[in-house]
């Protein structure tokens, strides 16, 4: 009786070894979505990338895209998440250093010490001249506005003369030079821009009183407002004041031949689900894009 027990355990241990060894088992099925050895797309890599390993980005603190730590070195959020995942298909590590705003991000990576950056960066055919701009996501322009303060702003007409806090060479920059101009055409006082070094600077300008708005990406004002709903509210600035829909992209600098490739593996991410569930994590399914791009404003 128990050698035949012993037979069955045998028996069914070896069925078992078998099936796992099939790949149509639970544990085969349970892999992420983004393949772990980037087979795919680690040939596909510029040779310096293949002998070092790991992509190097730069990133100012600019939530809910990088949510940078108290030690001033650690980051979380949307950009650390998709920066894994690109990883994780081309079969590499990827590294980020926290760094003061666009400005040190684009000088760093044209001096070779960074590799990429994932903005919220405005593709322009000015930038692709210098970078590759793989397109991953749109947005629209907001304003936090401070409930305690006395500016008045109950819409993005109200910031005509007012003082507005944003990130100095941004998109939103941008987006205030073009608020200004209907400003002046409607006879209106124009917006006084006070430009700093990232998104914290300017919600503690607006909060502090030294600005009277803080202008971001709508994404970054409502993960601001997740945050601190009792503070604040925000107003978006509409197609007539020059808003639009910009695109926003990752860039990197095209004499290193990793463009091309990353928008590859973009590719993936948005094929394998990996980019919608990104996305849906941080609330942003309202600026997805439906498929990346690469360098789409040079025409």
């Amino acid at each position: 009786m128990l050698k035949s027990r012993r037979s069955l355990v045998a028996l069914l241990a070896a069925v078992l070894v078998a099936a796992t060894g099939c790949g149509g088992g639970a544990s085969g099925g349970a892999q992420s979505p983004a393949r772990d050895d980037g087979a795919a797309h680690h040939d596909a890599l510029p040779q310096q990338f293949k002998d070092s390993g790991v992509i190097r980005f730069a990133g100012d603190s600019h939530p809910p895209y990088r949510i940078v730590g108290k030690d001033g070195t650690t980051v979380t959020g949307l950009d650390h998440d998709l920066q894994q995942a690109l990883g994780k298909v081309l079969g590499v590590r990827t590294e980020m250093t926290v760094v003061p705003g666009l400005p040190a991000a684009l000088s760093g990576m044209l001096s070779g010490r960074y590799d990429a950056f994932n903005g919220p960066v405005k593709d322009t055919a000015e930038r692709e001249k210098q970078f590759d701009a793989v397109v991953w996501m749109v947005t629209r322009t907001a304003y936090l506005i401070p409930k305690s303060g006395s500016s008045g702003v109950k819409a993005s007409d109200d910031l005509c003369g007012k003082k507005v806090a944003a990130v100095s060479g941004s998109i939103v920059q941008d987006q205030v030079v073009r608020l200004t101009d209907w400003c002046v055409k409607k006879g209106k006082p124009p917006v006084e821009f006070i430009g700093l070094a990232d998104t914290n600077g300017t919600i503690l300008a607006a909060k502090s009183g030294r600005a009277d708005a803080a202008g971001m990406t709508e994404s970054a004002a409502i993960d601001a407002l997740a945050a601190a709903k009792d503070d604040f509210t925000y107003v978006t600035q509409t197609d007539e004041q020059g808003a639009g829909v910009d695109r926003l992209a990752m860039l990197l600098p095209k004499s290193s031949g990793l463009g091309p490739v990353v928008h590859k593996a973009f590719q993936e991410l948005f094929a394998n689900g990996e980019y919608d569930r990104i996305m849906k994590q941080y609330g942003l399914e309202n600026v997805k894009v439906a498929k990346p791009e690469i360098n789409t404003a040079a025409g």
